[in-house]
């Protein structure tokens, strides 16, 4: 089936233009907001209810947030194929509730390295972890799972959520996953081009 219903969302964003509104939008479908620490608090304080990443892993975040997202319960929730008979037995047996919208954005890594005072521990901080393997697994999946990472997007998703009485089109989430990857390429790509003019 092309149209996929979103009943579930985890957002982690650093640019949180418009996130609120996309969070109050979500609300209107029922759907459970799953997010993690600054957007969290700025949802919440926006009216959108929110039940943090932890709490639905069972782990808090750990080692200065470096380790948030990085869970069975959120990846195996975003890469299950819900066509699979296994993934769908194995999901039940390990409590994994599946995971329909991923919106996150990464951390300014460009921006970081621009600063004149910028050291390596800086940038190497910002170098983003979670956030491009949930994006990546999302992609991945586009099949099943709603993907954003630019908040141009969040309209067109709205729209067509109420347009089909909150699901998503095949062909909007594969639009959505292209341009995943070229995203996570160019974001890794400049990385390696600043780390390669770095000696240590």
């Amino acid at each position: 089936m092309s149209e996929i219903k979103i009943a579930r969302a985890i957002i982690s964003v650093t640019d949180k233009s418009g996130v609120v509104e996309f969070g109050r939008g979500l609300m209107e479908f029922g759907v459970e907001i799953l997010s993690t620490g600054g957007t969290a608090k700025k949802l919440t304080e926006g009216g959108v209810k929110v039940k943090e990443v932890s709490a639905h892993t069972g782990f808090p975040e750990m080692l200065d947030g470096r380790v948030k997202t990085l869970h069975p319960k959120i990846h195996g929730g975003i890469l299950g194929l819900r066509d699979n008979e296994a993934h769908v037995k194995t999901m039940k047996e390990h409590g994994i509730g599946r995971i329909d919208l991923v919106l996150v954005n990464l951390y300014a890594f460009e921006k970081t390295v621009a600063r004149p005072d910028c050291t390596l521990e800086d940038a190497i901080e910002n170098i983003d972890i979670g956030g491009p393997a949930m994006l990546r697994s999302s992609a991945k999946n586009y099949k099943f799972v709603t993907v954003i990472v630019d908040p141009a997007d969040y309209e067109t998703v709205l729209a067509e959520m109420r347009a089909t009485g909150g699901a998503t089109t095949l062909a909007t989430r594969f639009m959505l996953a292209k341009k995943v990857f070229a995203l996570t390429s160019s974001y890794d790509g400049a990385i390696a081009g600043y780390l390669k003019g770095v000696e240590v």
